[in-house]
């Protein structure tokens, strides 16, 4: 649907409709000018994998020190594996751990390493292995995974081949957990791994070039052959326009990590609809409330700002038949009872928005104020078709909505992030940002719960403890999309939207 397709109900909202057509007629001049517009040629089967994942320059960095970006994930993933990995439907593979056995009810799992080598040859010990996750693990350490992963009681060394990690509690998601990048296994200053793939010597630009780790050498006198061309990746990060520009000029295979915010501009290079992929991604889409004072500070009335919202109008703006949610967890994973309806979804849109006018009227008549609420979203076309139908929302009970960046102060914060594994905290942990202390004691109790029933019940009264706190606004699941091309027989689509470089075709695996 067009931007002009619906109703702005605020000067800033008609800023934001300026500005999204600004960038809309800039990335069409673009696609004029190198004559991209209309083109339905077929890249050749011949040469490099190339892959544009959207986001910063991909470079190798300590997770327990800074965040990892998309683009340098996906790099982390390539050069360096950890226990497990996850292969190309997002489930777990063996990595450095070439098998694996989980005794005692979940409350051990034993690791024995393979044959594995850095890259000057010397083989990768458990304790190496020990001493990388103690690190990403250890208190201070800014590993965004360490939060879900305290059931862990200690990683120990059994022989130099073995290593078990002993656990307070069952986590059944704990193998997905040590197949996240952030925990791959690699060697610091520099860093540097033990595949699947590893940097080439051949010089690559733009981006870094990626070849299949050679397997162990039987005869120094007849060493394997070099990988062929179409065996290796060469991996770009850059802005999402660029990357679909070079997609459609067929100077690209795939496009990695679309999210809402870009998708706009899918339509408007007029990508073949065959090229166009969708992961059917589990996360949290929604408007965290950050700002807990003023009109926000009773549950009553973010419950009025919650059910005022058109969902399906809001989101059918940036892609239509996007699947809404009014629920923070989206089935009964971890649970012992079913998802928590919440009472502001009772009712029809027209009611629930004829209490939220009075509430609104009455806060205002008692406060002398307009009420007008700053929301923090990202950039891009996608993120201001959102904001317009939220700010018509909003506007349609009395409320003027205005669009900040989203590290700037804010009163709701837009949350797109994808989960990590089927681990119902971590959406009550993210969607609790903050809440009541009600509702964070419970999400706590969660994780420290003495079984998988004692943690399903936890789990449970915390869900209800947060939708009825209302400290979340769910929309829909997460809109994740990739560009693909032909050649990439092997790309599947999967709940973690994750897309190994190694797993993209039959012969760069």
């Amino acid at each position: 649907m067009a931007p002009a397709a619906f109703a702005w109900h605020s000067g800033a909202a008609r800023d934001e409709r300026r500005r999204g057509l600004t960038r809309t007629t800039t990335v069409t001049a673009i696609m004029l000018a190198f004559g991209l517009l209309g083109s339905c040629d077929r890249r050749s089967d011949v040469g490099p994998v190339v892959a544009s994942v959207i986001g910063d320059a991909p470079v190798l960095a300590d997770p327990a020190r800074r965040a990892l970006g998309r683009p340098s994930q996906m790099l982390m993933a390539s050069v360096a594996q950890g226990l497990v990995r996850l292969d190309a439907t997002g489930q777990v593979e063996p990595g450095i751990a070439e098998r694996w056995i989980v005794i005692d009810d979940g409350m051990s799992y034993i690791f024995r390493i393979g044959d594995v080598t850095w890259p000057d040859g010397s083989a990768v010990t458990a304790r190496a292995v020990v001493q990388r996750l103690r690190r990403e693990l250890a208190p201070g350490s800014r590993n965004p995974l360490r939060p879900y992963l305290t059931a862990i009681d200690e990683v120990v060394e059994m022989t130099p081949e073995v290593i078990e990690v002993r656990m307070k509690t069952p986590r059944p998601d704990l193998l997905r957990l040590l197949a996240r990048p952030e925990l791959a296994i690699f060697r610091l200053d520099p860093p540097r791994g033990t595949g699947p793939m590893r940097r080439s010597a051949q010089r690559s630009a733009p981006g870094l070039l990626l070849e299949p780790v050679p397997g162990p050498v039987i005869d120094a006198d007849d060493p394997p052959p070099p990988p062929r061309p179409e065996q290796t990746v060469r991996l770009i990060g850059e802005r999402a326009a660029k990357a679909i520009l070079r997609f459609k000029a067929l100077r690209s295979d795939m496009v990695d990590g679309g999210t809402f915010a870009d998708w706009p501009l899918v339509g408007l290079a007029e990508i073949a609809p065959t090229a166009i992929r969708f992961d059917p991604a589990q996360g949290l889409f929604g408007l965290a409330i950050v700002e807990r004072s003023g009109f926000l500070a009773t549950a009553e009335n973010r419950a009025v700002l919650a059910g005022a919202l058109d969902r399906e109008a809001i989101v059918a703006l940036v892609r239509a038949g996007w699947p809404t949610t009014d629920r923070i967890l989206p089935d009964a994973i971890d649970l012992a009872t079913p998802p928590n309806l919440p009472g502001w979804a009772i009712g029809t849109l027209d009611e629930r928005r004829a209490h939220a006018r009075s509430v609104v009227a009455a806060w205002e008549s008692a406060h002398d104020t307009p009420l007008s609420l700053r929301i923090a979203l990202p950039d891009g076309p996608g993120a201001t078709l959102l904001f317009g139908g939220i700010a018509a929302s909003f506007a349609a009970i009395g409320v003027e909505a205005t669009r900040v960046p989203m590290r700037a102060d804010a009163d709701l914060r837009l949350v797109d992030a994808i989960a990590p594994a089927d681990n119902a905290r971590w959406y009550l942990a993210r969607a609790c940002a903050p809440c009541g202390e009600q509702a964070s004691t419970l999400i706590d109790a969660a994780r420290t719960a003495a079984d998988t029933p004692a943690r399903g019940a936890a789990i449970a009264r915390a869900d209800a403890a947060l939708t009825a706190d209302v400290a979340f606004i769910p929309f829909a699941a997460p809109l994740r999309w990739s560009l693909v091309a032909a050649r990439l027989d092997q790309w599947q689509p999967n709940p973690r939207a994750w897309h190994p470089l190694n797993h993209l075709r039959s012969d760069t695996k």
